[in-house]
């Protein structure tokens, strides 16, 4: 317990340290858009019509920089990009007019402010948004796990820096927490699941993108080889021996990958991307990267029947994408990492998978997938396993600081000697300030074989389910780092079968935990927000 408590103070203390420094020096991503009466601007138009006829410069990151000649952003660094001819004609804050203070019509600030934040492809427009790592052409709210989509309204938390034309994104979070799981398979404990990401992208000319991405986790110091418990969890191994009723815990590397991606004319777009380890076009985005889960610490008990393979090591996918619709090919490593957390396992690239997503608005994210699986388990060398899942994923801003996301999955794997099972998902999380509640349903259908049971009972399939809910209330919020203290409460449905192995009581568990990550990163997040909440009503 010494050892837990130790390894569990010092990831938080990790991870505090770095989001900490890098606040210094991060984009003042807040900074308001400046307003001006539009009697001014109507009495100098005139006046300005001849000088606003020349090409203009403006600063990706801060729109309210406008230059007549090339050059380098005066508040951030990032080098200036030309404004669209029609753009410059609604300009308010043109530097050659520093006489009138860069004064512009509220009918232009309202139509700039839309222009900014709406859906579009031609080229200055993009290079207004924050891009994805992935993909030039997404914004990056749209960014999930491996290539996955989220809703483009999603809410991001993390630090961005800007290092002259090249981004760097950071994410993350821990949760120390104390655990008590019923019935006779359970268990109680002190841990901290965890995880930190970067993400960065350098251009290679006005279409071209490469990116980049590390993904690292502390669970092998503080879960330990056993994982936590999670009742009627099952998947990986510990001592040769498979594990049930726990979550492994996750390899000290997640991701290393590196995309290139292209944009073309008529709104269409490709990427290549690799990684050792990564995720294929499988499933959808990885539960703690969806803001429906990002505030509940464990994973679900669908997640090997769902989005399993988002530490897979050796990953190469191909997508092509037009407007909001992709398609993208992978081929990858069907095994599951082995028991050596600290390591990179052998590429084999003996599986493959296809996805299609659909974002047909802001607020929504569709996608379906299937995936051949090739002897996931070292423990069953010879299974082979087809899964197919399907999703969607809704996202509402509700103004200011104040979300509710939602995501429904389903999962199907079909495997050698057993058959088909399925597994069913509902999440939903309303935040609005410092409060946070949260739900959790699932249903999956288990074998006895998979939940490690007696052989008698190893090929019948048992129907197990979770209720959870939950509660955040952050201590410190919207300054850089938000800490939060919660609790949750989860339910847990079995058959009368199963009394045997769990005990004839209500299957629960309960937890209390801290959550700790960055705050929410909200350049131009009001207005698109507001803009977006008007858009559904």
């Amino acid at each position: 317990m010494r050892k837990e408590i130790l390894a569990l103070v010092a990831s938080a203390v990790a991870l505090v340290t770095l989001v900490a420094r890098a606040q210094v020096g991060a984009v003042d991503s807040d900074r308001p858009h400046s307003e001006h009466p539009p009697s001014v601007a109507a009495a100098t138009h005139g006046a300005a019509g001849e000088q606003e006829k020349k090409q203009k410069y403006t600063c990706p990151m801060h729109p309210e920089v406008v230059t007549d000649h090339p050059g380098n952003c005066p508040k951030c660094g990032t080098k200036l990009v030309p404004m669209a001819e029609g753009e410059q004609s609604k300009s308010k804050h043109a530097s050659h007019m520093s006489d009138l203070s860069g004064v512009a019509s509220a009918k232009e600030d309202e139509s700039h402010s839309m222009h900014q934040h709406q859906p579009s492809h031609a080229g200055h427009e993009m290079q207004m948004e924050m891009h994805s790592s992935i993909n030039v052409a997404d914004p990056m709210s749209r960014e999930g796990s491996g290539t996955s989509w989220l809703p483009d309204s999603s809410p991001m938390y993390g630090r961005m820096f800007m290092f002259g034309d090249d981004m760097l994104m950071l994410h993350g979070a821990i949760f120390p927490r104390y655990t008590n799981v019923s019935t006779r398979r359970g268990d109680d404990r002190i841990d901290a699941p965890n995880w930190i990401m970067a993400m960065f992208s350098h251009p290679l000319g006005d279409n071209t993108q490469f990116g980049a991405r590390l993904m690292m986790s502390l669970d092998p110091l503080t879960e330990g080889g056993r994982g936590y418990p999670l009742l009627f969890q099952s998947g990986e191994s510990w001592d040769d021996q498979p594990l049930h009723d726990r979550q492994h815990p996750h390899d000290l590397f997640d991701e290393l990958s590196m995309s290139l991606s292209q944009k073309f004319e008529h709104d269409l777009s490709a990427y290549f991307y690799f990684g050792y380890p990564g995720e294929p076009a499988l499933g959808p985005p990885t539960f703690m990267h969806r803001p429906s889960a990002m505030d509940d610490p464990d994973a679900p008990l669908g997640h090997h029947w769902q989005d399993s393979t988002h530490v897979t090591f050796g990953v190469a996918t191909l997508g092509a994408q037009w407007r909001n619709i992709k398609i993208e090919g992978s081929i990858f490593t069907g095994r599951e990492p082995d028991e050596d957390r600290y390591d990179f396992d052998r590429p084999r690239f003996d599986s493959f998978s296809g996805r299609i997503s659909w974002n047909p608005t802001q607020n929504l994210a569709f996608q379906v997938s299937y995936g051949y699986i090739k002897s996931p388990e070292a423990l069953e060398p010879d299974l082979k396993r087809h899964r197919t899942t399907a999703s969607v994923i809704y996202n509402l801003p509700l103004g200011h600081d104040s979300n509710w996301s939602n995501t429904f999955v389903w999962g199907q794997n079909h495997d050698t000697g057993e058959g088909k099972t399925q597994s069913f998902l509902i999440e939903s999380n309303y935040q609005r300030g410092r409060n946070t509640v949260y739900l959790r349903w699932e249903r999956v259908e288990k074998s006895g074989h998979e939940l490690v049971l007696d052989p008698p009972d190893e090929p019948r399939i048992f129907p197990v389910s979770g209720y959870t809910t939950g509660y955040v209330r952050d201590l410190a919020h919207g300054n850089g780092l938000d800490i939060g203290l919660g609790t949750q409460f989860t339910i847990n449905g079995y058959p009368d079968r199963l009394d045997r192995y769990y005990g004839d009581g209500l299957g629960y568990a309960f937890e209390f935990f801290l959550r700790i990550r960055p705050s929410l990163h909200s350049h131009g997040g009001q207005e698109h927000e507001e803009h977006v909440a008007g858009m559904e009503k």
